[in-house]
């Protein structure tokens, strides 16, 4: 069973039935959220619970929006890794770091989650197909995912997008669209057309309020895998911003439920510095972020110039008391073969800037060394390969 309640704009809190497709269309720049009769909930449920679950984020389905569980949409999602990373800890200075590995996921990055979740609860209510505007992830997560449950689907993806994602698309037999890289900024046009048009249901970010809801269990596994006690800091790197949303909605439910000990984390938001609206709009005081101009970063995620939680992701990272940090290319790429080296841990470049922006916010002080902090590995490398430096062999001794 679930406990969705209804869903409600983050902004001015009109209140929506869950029971039929709702579009992402509150004033003020509100997003659509999916909220629980936590009430009920605390009532009924407890953290042991969980333990009886699944492996999965399925192990939270009561506090998630599909009905029936047993006719979800999956492939096994959820329950990734969140290992101590003592060597990059010492190599840091940090006293406690750790890694929540979504590399793991079934289609290499945490795109899964929201594309398990959403079409598990799209299929409950009818929709037959739905289209998404993607620099990559997420079109082959929904693609894959679309043909699991036998609906159809349509990625508009950019013209560098990784071979990986668009293989992964075309194999799961998902129609496409492809936009030159430099016009990026037309995507999210371009399929809310093709949408109308088909008569299917757009999924892009933050444009409906069930991709939220998968993305948050990252939340939930972060805090269970630390035995209830929150984090200091969690360093996300936020593209159009569902990620972070997601996992401080999590944490927050969670708290409500009174199942946490501690301070909620502080957000520390990683940007490239060729696409970095949220960190530009932070350093500058503002509440909403500016739409960035010409994009120049490296093939993958983080690919959003004009974020759609841009404003929500501003106001918790205030709220928390954290920060943005925007990093270059080549730190990103640096940071892909420190945390292979040093934590065996193989991540694409946009999930390595984490670790790069930690580093910065050391230096400067915005995260203390005394902190415990856990760093989102949102992919896998071998979603980037054509994108990675060689690292070259050592010749062994004879």
């Amino acid at each position: 069973m679930t406990y969705l309640s209804h869903l409600e704009c983050s902004e001015c809190g009109e209140r929506r039935s869950a029971d039929a497709p709702q579009a992402n269309d509150c004033a003020d720049a509100g997003l659509l959220l999916a909220r629980y009769d936590l009430e009920r909930a605390r009532q009924s449920l407890s953290r042991d619970d969980l333990a009886a679950g699944p492996a999965s984020l399925w192990r939270y389905a009561p506090l998630l929006p599909v009905l029936d569980v047993a006719g979800a949409v999956t492939l096994g999602e959820g329950w990734t890794p969140l290992t101590r990373a003592d060597r990059l800890a010492r190599e840091l200075g940090s006293a406690e770091l750790w890694i929540k590995n979504e590399g793991l996921s079934p289609t290499g990055s945490f795109k899964d989650r929201g594309a398990a979740v959403a079409l598990s609860r799209y299929r409950e209510l009818g929709v037959e197909g739905v289209v998404l505007n993607s620099s990559g992830n997420a079109g082959g997560a929904f693609s894959l995912y679309a043909a699991r449950a036998g609906m159809g689907c349509v990625s508009v993806l950019p013209s560098d997008v990784q071979s990986s994602s668009l293989r992964q698309c075309e194999l799961a037999g998902a129609e496409g669209e492809m936009v030159d890289a430099a016009r990026w900024h037309d995507g999210g046009g371009i399929a809310a057309e093709i949408a109308r048009r088909r008569g299917w249901f757009n999924v892009g970010t933050m444009k409906e309020p069930y991709r939220t809801e998968g993305k948050k269990t990252m939340g939930y596994e972060i805090v269970e895998q630390l035995g209830f006690e929150l984090p200091d800091v969690i360093v996300y790197p936020a593209g159009g911003g569902t990620g972070v949303v997601a996992i401080w909605k999590g944490i927050q439910e969670l708290a409500e439920l009174g199942w946490v000990r501690g301070k909620t984390p502080r957000a520390l938001v990683v940007q490239y510095e060729g696409c970095a609206p949220i960190v530009k709009a932070w350093q500058e005081g503002r509440e909403t972020c500016e739409p960035w101009g010409e994009i120049d970063i490296l093939p993958g995620g983080l690919k959003s110039p004009n974020p759609a939680a841009g404003k929500q992701i501003l106001r918790l990272m205030r709220d928390t008391g954290g920060g943005g940090v925007a990093v270059s290319s080549d730190e990103a790429l640096a940071s892909v073969g420190e945390l292979a080296r040093h934590e065996g841990v193989f991540a694409c470049p946009e999930a390595a800037a984490t670790l790069a922006g930690l580093r910065r916010a050391l230096a400067d002080g915005l995260v203390r060394k005394d902190e415990r902090v856990v760093l989102v590995i949102t992919g896998s490398g071998l979603k980037s390969v054509p994108s990675l430096p060689r690292g070259g062999f050592s010749v062994p001794g004879r």
